[in-house]
Order: C-alpha cells, then sequence, then structure tokens
C-alpha cells in the first residue's frame, strides 16, 4: 500500500483526503491519504520519520510551507516561490515542489483563460499571492500586485517582473486589466469583497482564491458586470491534481477529485 498525507496545524478540517481518496477509488489505487500535525519544532524529525517509513508522498499546509523549503532539496519553481507545498519522497532524497502554481494556470485553462500577453492583477501578496503571481508571469502575463503594505507588493511584483501598488490602486488598475487574482482572504465566511464591484468588467477573468463561500461577494459582482469568474475550489483542485499526478505518475481522476470536493463544501 502507497500512503501519501498531509501536514500542517490545524488540519482536522482539510479536504485534501477525500479528494485523495476519492482519486485512490476511482482508479482503484492501494493507497491512502493521512493527516499529520506536528508542533513546529519537530517538523525536521517528522520529515525523516516519514522518509524512514516508506511514505510516499506529503503535502504541506499552514504554517509549514516556509520552513519544509530549507529541509529538503527543492526544484526551481519552489525556490523561486518560496514555499513548498508537496513533498516527493520515491527519490533518493526527499524533494519539494510547489503545486499551488499549477493549480492557478489550471484552474484557468479549464475556464478557456487565456494567459499569454494579458494584463493581469494579483490582490495580495502573501502566499497565496505569491503563488498567483508566479503562475500568471510563467504563463506570460504582465503582473500588477496590490497589497495593503506596498513594500510587499514591490518585493513579489520585482520578483516577476511586475509593479507593486497600494490598494487604493486597483480600480484604476483593472480598468485595462483582463485577469484579477484575489489572493486575500477578504470574503473568507464573509460577505465582503477586496474590490469595488464598479471597477470589475465584462472583460476581465476573476479567480477568488477564497472557497467559503463559493460564491463570494466578489465573485457575485464579476458574474452582474459579465466578467468569467472562477470559484477557489478550481485551484484548491488543480493544487491536489498536480500533486497526485507528481506521486503516481497516472493522470488525476479530476471529475471524481472534484465532485467529492465540491460534495464537502
Amino acid at each position: 500500500m502507497q500512503v501519501f498525507g498531509l501536514v500542517g496545524s490545524p488540519v482536522e478540517h482539510s479536504l485534501s483526503p477525500p479528494m485523495h481518496e476519492a482519486a485512490y477509488e476511482e482508479l482503484g489505487l492501494d493507497a491512502r491519504y493521512v493527516t499529520f500535525e506536528p508542533a513546529r519544532a519537530d517538523l525536521e524529525a517528522a520529515l525523516l520519520g516519514a522518509d524512514a517509513l516508506g511514505i510516499d508522498g506529503l503535502n504541506v499546509t499552514i504554517p509549514f510551507k516556509q520552513a519544509v523549503r530549507d529541509l529538503v532539496d527543492v526544484d526551481d519553481l519552489a525556490a523561486r516561490v518560496g514555499a513548498v507545498n508537496t513533498v516527493d519522497f520515491s527519490g533518493s532524497e526527499p524533494t519539494g515542489h510547489n503545486t499551488d502554481v499549477a493549480g492557478v494556470q489550471r484552474a484557468f485553462a479549464h475556464h478557456d483563460v487565456a494567459l499569454a500577453e494579458r494584463r493581469a492583477v494579483v490582490v495580495g501578496a502573501g502566499g497565496a499571492g505569491r503563488a498567483a503571481a508566479f503562475a500568471l508571469a510563467d504563463a506570460g502575463a504582465d503582473v500588477q500586485v496590490a497589497n495593503r503594505t506596498v513594500e510587499t507588493a514591490a518585493e513579489l511584483a520585482e520578483d516577476v517582473g511586475g509593479t507593486g501598488h497600494a490598494l487604493d490602486d486597483v480600480p484604476s488598475l483593472l480598468a485595462d486589466a483582463d485577469v484579477l487574482v484575489n489572493a486575500t482572504s477578504v470574503g473568507m465566511e464573509t460577505d465582503e469583497s477586496p474590490v469595488p464591484a464598479d471597477a470589475l468588467h465584462a472583460d476581465l477573468a476573476v479567480l477568488d482564491a477564497v472557497y467559503t463561500p463559493l460564491r463570494t461577494r466578489l465573485l457575485r459582482d464579476a458574474e452582474a458586470a459579465g466578467a468569467t469568474t472562477v470559484d477557489g475550489a478550481w485551484m484548491l483542485l488543480f493544487q491536489g491534481v498536480a500533486a497526485f499526478e507528481l506521486w503516481t505518475g497516472r493522470d488525476a481522476p479530476v471529475d471524481a477529485m472534484n465532485r467529492v470536493l465540491r460534495a464537502r463544501l
């Protein structure tokens, strides 16, 4: 039996176990997905133990994505993003990867949204914002980053060849933008939006990384403006899809994983 899992804190409400278990069942794989919640001080020991016990792969979530980066060999993308959300134990040494970037790219692709040579605005410069900014830039988009702390926006924007801005600049940035990503927590379990409704327009494709609720205030406003909308569950789904494919070398059963994910949401 193959064993995969998730390391983070807290993890009891994670949607990754049912999503991955649905994939194993769909493909008839002899595999299980379990969760681990080590103390921060025990993270390195936990990774060594996972490797020694023959665990095949781990997803990594808050608050360990940056710490794990310093404990395993990382690929180029994870090094550039500065975070690891997937560890593969199949080689001689554990390797760290970032599938959040693929999650963003594949979520847009699933909705037939082209990113090359498009003007994109990312609101938020934290972990999700970094993944979104690199996803868009690597796909060929011109990326503008807006954040509450302008200095942080400028640092991320420099990393992806864009420009940093204050949140107050978002309406003017959106006037000629093609893509918008909300990478903040604004709208999570509240009826708030990080973007004024009158700044949205029909030529936008809007991805909200928030997935509780699925139809956030931002997405409802975007729909009303005629924009293409992509809810945060698609990003969550496709980062899991990318991890599954990295670990197993098999095409993921996307429909089965999506069906279970949305049932749980």
